[in-house]
């Protein structure tokens, strides 16, 4: 027996013998099956409901039996078989239009969020707190009642440059004093503040002037703090800084710089360059200390466009720089082209260092006048 046979009677079980059966035999209806299956298949394919679907028509094509005239029975399995597919795909996508209704889709609540959340209100409650008053008056001015500088200038007597400024600061220290609140820790020394300040703010001459490089390197708490307070900086794609210990790390570096310099036209020649005296500056923190970084960025001087490196570390500092930068010297005996080599190869190339606190080399290579 067929797959047709066994539906057929499947549902003529579901039917009462009565007149139509002597009108209409099933054989006749049987006959429809395959037709019906075409149907049904050439519209849904092979969804996992295609043969419910041939029931349901054939169901109703023997519930009609009285009603259809003879030479009729063809053309009315056909529209019903369009008819019963049609209710099907509106049925589903009426209910993917109402699944939210009874469906929650949003994720459970997590059992320490309301803790996550307390503890995050309370940071940002002391936060404010450190603030002046003035401050907190600017800002709350400014974010919450929706107060342009120019307004807020002509309350305060002033400009709306000094306004802006000193909303920015205001931010600066709001954060910083945040992230202190959610550490549950105060500074271990008085420089910490300038430095977080200097990071959050962004402000390069700043970090310069208080070191933050260096201090980040060795201050753990300082360390933890600059990487949300720099995140906000470093989602720029003009900068990229590299963490260096080991030497898969001096590959790294030299990996980022060449990606990065890349993007100012310059030479496959000079892109080699400045790959290989990244690799010596890189080197030489993995040789002589415990770890530091390079940090390349992309920078822009009167018109011209170029690439900075600089390379710092809290290591031993080098006791004299100038034997140091002589041709020839090496402390290593290594293949490497020294620093020597590295500042022939740049443009610029400055180096700061300290015994004992560590060194910060700087060196920048600027794209050629036909490059731009």
């Amino acid at each position: 027996m067929t797959r047709d046979e066994v539906s057929v009677r499947d549902v003529s079980a579901l039917l009462s013998d009565d007149a139509s059966s002597d009108r209409l035999s099933q054989e006749h209806v049987a006959a429809l099956m395959p037709m019906v299956r075409r149907i049904v298949l050439a519209r849904v394919g092979q969804h996992p409901s295609a043969d419910d679907l041939v029931q349901e028509v054939l169901v109703r094509v023997l519930a009609a039996l009285p009603r259809i005239e003879d030479g009729m029975l063809e053309p009315y399995a056909i529209v019903t078989a369009r008819n019963v597919v049609a209710s099907m795909w509106r049925d589903n996508d009426r209910q993917k239009r109402n699944l939210h209704r009874v469906v929650d889709l949003h994720p459970p609540e997590r059992p320490d969020e309301q803790l996550v959340a307390s503890e995050e209100q309370a940071a940002i409650t002391h936060a404010l707190s450190q603030l002046t008053a003035r401050e907190r008056e600017t800002l709350l001015a400014h974010e919450v009642a929706g107060d342009d500088t120019r307004a807020l200038a002509s309350r305060a007597g002033s400009t709306a440059g000094a306004v802006a400024a000193q909303l920015n600061r205001t931010r600066a220290r709001l954060r910083v004093e945040y992230l202190l609140a959610l550490e549950q820790s105060e500074p271990p020394s008085e420089v910490c503040r300038p430095v977080l300040l200097a990071l959050s703010s962004g402000d390069r001459r700043r970090q310069q002037a208080v070191d933050a490089g260096r201090h980040v390197l060795e201050c753990d708490l300082c360390g933890r703090l600059s990487v949300p307070l720099l995140a906000r900086g470093h989602q720029r794609q003009d900068t990229v800084q590299i963490p260096v210990s080991t030497d898969s790390d001096v590959v790294a570096a030299r990996r980022a710089a060449r990606e990065l310099a890349a993007r100012l036209t310059f030479s496959g020649t000079d892109l080699t360059i400045l790959a290989t005296a990244v690799s010596e500056v890189a080197r030489n923190i993995v040789k002589f200390t415990d770890g530091g970084e390079v940090v390349v960025e992309l920078v822009e001087d009167g018109g011209r466009k170029g690439v900075q490196v600089v390379a710092r570390d809290a290591g031993p500092g080098i006791p004299d720089i100038d034997q140091a930068m002589a041709d020839g010297y090496s402390t290593y005996g290594g293949l490497g082209i020294g620093l020597p080599g590295a500042r022939r190869l740049m443009d610029e190339f400055a180096v700061v260092s300290q015994t004992g606190r560590g060194t910060t080399i700087t060196m920048t290579m600027w794209c050629k006048e036909g490059q731009r």
